[in-house]
């Protein structure tokens, strides 16, 4: 049965707030004159709703992805949030798009009028939408994971009324640290690299793997993850001390995708294809310029893929009261299926739900009847809290 399709309209969005940086951290005008500038869109059809649903992905514009506008052609009314990092992540910083989240939902509340609003958290905008709700229903912190002062609790984060986790994984720190190459030796060189831990080389064991194996394969990521961060936060030290003008630095993080489960599906099994990913080839992301984490700065490596990240869905989830729905794709490319598992086992608010969308991949390509049943059980959840369209 083909999703119903209406005309839809898309109105571009633009929000600004006034905040004063340290200094300059993305190209161009925002964040540069005193002043965030963030543009998104609303996307809906001719039928009225008060409830909005905001997708927003930390560094991803979502207005052409299929499940926002397939909720929009549902009837229901959608904005896709853009943060201050559209499309470049390098110098990204947790804390600062919880603050862009924010603007987004004053918008729609006090400028556009909806009486509701809900957080789709899709893909990599699960944990931001998770750590966005546990600072707005109890905001607590006051600085970033680098140590910069930036006040959440004065930011005037309003929560939302319901909260969804789509083909979500629990944070860009946890993903990294099981997607992360450990067989690199040297930072700087990354041809100096452990054999026998490299996936891609000659002297690797094949698939499927040794629990032996997958025990000291994630303990060398996981050391990696750590020498990467101590680094960061010696150098983040050293500029401080000099005291000059010189206060971040950027750098590269050779081979990022090299998680074993992309090649074995006998670990954690779902219906995903072997030997492929959600980028494609995994030989080919792991060295390539599209991986996570591949370019990055001191203070944004901190903030989004160390284990100091405070974007991290698993330590949010058990603060939130809002009704919360965890969506699985049964044959997810990207994501495992213990990361949502692990997230809904964690929460505990009263109203919560759990539904899986069999044979689903991560984007829902060419699987129109895996996209229909997305939106039908997203539709379904929200009619039933009363945050669908007006009837």
């Amino acid at each position: 049965m083909p999703l119903t399709r209406m005309p839809l309209t898309r109105t571009p969005l633009i929000v600004s707030f006034t905040e004063t940086a340290a200094f300059t951290e993305t190209y161009g005008f925002a964040g540069s004159q005193g002043k965030v500038f963030l543009e998104g869109q609303l996307i809906r059809s001719d039928t009225p709703s008060d409830s909005v649903l905001i997708f927003m992905h930390p560094a991803s514009t979502l207005n052409l992805m299929p499940m926002p506008r397939a909720m929009a052609e549902a009837g229901h009314h959608v904005i896709c949030a853009a943060s201050r990092y559209a499309k470049n992540d390098t110098a990204l910083i947790m804390e600062k798009v919880v603050a862009d989240l924010g603007a987004y939902v004053r918008h729609a509340r006090e400028d556009l009028g909806y009486a509701r609003v809900v957080l789709a958290g899709w893909s990599g905008g699960g944990s931001l939408a998770l750590f966005y709700q546990s600072q707005a229903e109890a905001p607590s912190l006051i600085d970033t994971a680098a140590g910069d002062a930036y006040d959440l609790t004065a930011a005037g984060l309003i929560p939302a009324d319901g909260v969804t986790f789509i083909a979500a994984h629990t944070g860009r720190a946890r993903i990294l640290a099981e997607w992360i190459d450990p067989s690199v030796l040297d930072e700087v060189n990354p041809d100096i690299r452990d054999p026998a831990l490299d996936l891609y080389g000659a002297d690797a064991p094949a698939p499927p793997y040794s629990a032996e194996f997958i025990a000291t394969f994630r303990t060398a990521q996981m050391a990696r993850i750590n020498r990467i961060t101590g680094t960061a936060q010696a150098m983040l030290a050293d500029l401080k001390a000099r005291g000059g003008a010189e206060v971040e630095r950027p750098f590269i993080v050779h081979r990022t995708m090299a998680d074993p489960r992309f090649l074995d599906k006998t670990l954690e099994p779902n219906g995903r294809p072997a030997n492929t990913c959600y980028l494609g080839v995994p030989e080919t992301v792991n060295s390539g310029p599209v991986g996570l984490a591949r370019f990055t700065t001191l203070r944004a490596w901190l903030s989004q893929w160390s284990p100091l990240s405070r974007a991290d869905a698993l330590d949010s989830v058990p603060k939130i009261k809002a009704p919360f729905l965890v969506v699985e794709n049964a044959a997810d490319d990207a994501v495992p299926p213990s990361h949502p598992q692990q997230v809904f086992a964690a929460a505990s608010m009263a109203d919560k739900t759990y539904a899986t969308i069999p044979d689903a991949s991560h984007y829902y390509k060419d699987q129109p009847e895996q996209l229909r049943l997305a939106v039908q059980t997203l539709d379904g959840w929200l009619g039933d809290r009363g945050f669908g369209p007006v009837q």
